[in-house]
């Protein structure tokens, strides 16, 4: 069902703080200036205004009352005008946008959330929401998967999660002399994974590739594609599905995703260059 039209408006936000993650990639907090945006639910995404640069879509890394944050990796023009913002700068957000993990619908079950790269920055709050009331979920795992140790976003969060009962697992593809952990595609990761597939939900979000191999893999093991919610990218320039530049076949990302099921997705995805 496509989401109902948001507002065209950008409200002021002011950054509170900020983080470097990695060389390349930073966690913005942003916080209202004057009259907060509607809550957020986790999936979600927001544009972000770099004034005089201009706009980006940006999935929440973090929710916390009427703060949000966002990870920003610097790629571009207005990537890398929101990379430099320091706090007491002022941006523009608009939002909440597009649909959520809908993490309720997963109630009872065995939860796998797999990311790759950036991919764990919009899963981030689904992790925290799901430790939050873990009497009401199955297993917890959380696979991760990064192109170096150096690149290894929420690091900070890893022993926390674990220590809260999530079973976290960690691989990269070029390691250091200094990892001692997994090396390979975080697919591997699945056979270790504590889950049994006929009771479990899963969250998928990284690159494409490493999504169409997850959840096919899933679905062999025996997890119904309507339970494998995917979080997918096109390039997004208005968010309010008017400009069709976020179009995967029927769907306009920006209101009808980025969060979709596998089986609305899969054969989208089986076309090349759609």
């Amino acid at each position: 069902m496509t989401a109902a039209l948001p507002a065209l408006t950008p409200f002021p936000y002011r950054v509170a703080g900020r983080t470097d993650e990695t060389s390349d990639t930073a966690e913005i907090v942003l916080e209202p200036v004057a009259g907060a945006l509607p809550p957020f639910a986790p999936g979600q995404f927001a544009m972000v205004y770099a004034f005089g640069v201009g706009d980006i879509p940006l999935s929440l890394s973090g929710i916390a009352g009427t703060r949000l944050t966002h990870t920003v990796r610097a790629v571009g023009a207005v990537s890398g005008a929101l990379h430099r913002l320091r706090p007491g700068e002022t941006v523009g957000v608009r939002g909440p946008l597009g649909t959520g993990w809908d993490l309720p619908t997963a109630e009872g079950r065995d939860l796998v959330i797999v990311a790759g790269g950036l991919g764990l920055a919009p899963l981030r709050p689904l992790v925290r929401a799901a430790l939050a009331v873990p009497e009401r979920y199955g297993r917890l795992n959380v696979l991760i998967g990064a192109r170096t140790p150096a690149d290894l976003l929420c690091a900070r969060d890893i022993d926390g999660w674990r220590a809260a009962g999530a079973h976290v697992q960690v691989t990269v593809d070029r390691p250091e002399d200094t990892w001692e952990g997994d090396v390979g595609v975080v697919t591997a990761l699945l056979d270790r994974a504590g889950f049994d597939p006929a009771g479990a939900a899963a969250f998928l979000c990284g690159p494409e590739v490493m999504i169409r191999a997850t959840a096919r893999d899933l679905a062999h093991r025996g997890l119904a594609p309507e339970r494998i919610r995917i979080s997918l990218e096109r390039t997004m320039h208005c968010g309010t599905g008017h400009c069709g530049h976020c179009q995967l076949g029927p769907l306009l990302l920006c209101l009808d995703g980025p969060v979709v099921t596998w089986d609305r997705a899969e054969t989208l995805l089986s076309v090349r260059e759609l």
